[in-house]
């Protein structure tokens, strides 16, 4: 399947309240991880933003979408590039990944069902869709815009749990892992080879 109008977007909004320390700085990988993510899906979409919130600067790359929403949360970050792209279809990543490789995001592509509000990845053990790791397809954003800004709901895995999208499994679950904390980090920075 072609990669045109595919785009790329490394969401690294959150807070890190839980981290302690911004996620998107963390060293996994010899770099700060939003620039290894962003090289990583760079080299394979070309057309990659990285989303923040409002008050947040990238120095490494003027490719980004700043929330464009009132509200918090990741929802905030895949609909502002939406959004800002109306007839684009988004490869989203959450920056706290740290196993995701290009093999992660082929087989993502390859999987991907276009007359699907989304492909997302579900972990074998959850079977639940993973949003942040999932491609978004345009005709999903008005029942997006629906669910969040209407319902004020904010959970976008409630969205997909409860939309017509394809669920991919990874070859291993591990490339679904997310750090949340010091502790998940140092485990995951431990398995690095």
């Amino acid at each position: 399947m072609s990669t045109e109008n595919l785009y790329g977007l490394i969401l690294i909004g959150g807070q890190s309240s839980r981290m302690g320390t911004d996620k998107s700085s963390l060293d996994y990988h010899g770099k700060p991880h939003v620039e290894f993510m962003f090289e990583l899906v760079k080299n394979i979409l070309p057309n990659t933003f990285i989303s923040v919130r409002e008050d947040q600067t990238v120095s490494f790359t003027d490719q980004i979408i700043k929330d464009s929403f009132p509200t918090k949360g990741p929802i905030n970050g895949i609909l502002s590039a939406m959004t800002a792209y109306p007839e684009k279809v988004w490869l989203v990543l959450a920056v706290d990944l740290p196993f995701v490789t290009e093999q992660t995001i082929h087989q993502l592509i390859a999987s991907r069902n276009s007359s699907k509000m989304a492909t997302a990845f579900a972990t074998k053990e959850s079977g639940l869709p993973e949003p942040l790791v999932a491609i978004w397809e345009p005709h999903a954003v008005e029942a997006l815009k629906e669910h969040h800004l209407v319902e004020d709901k904010r959970c976008p895995r409630k969205f997909l749990i409860n939309s017509d999208i394809e669920l991919v499994h990874p070859q291993d679950d591990i490339e679904l892992y997310n750090a949340n904390n010091p502790a998940e980090f140092e485990q995951a920075k431990s398995m690095i080879k």
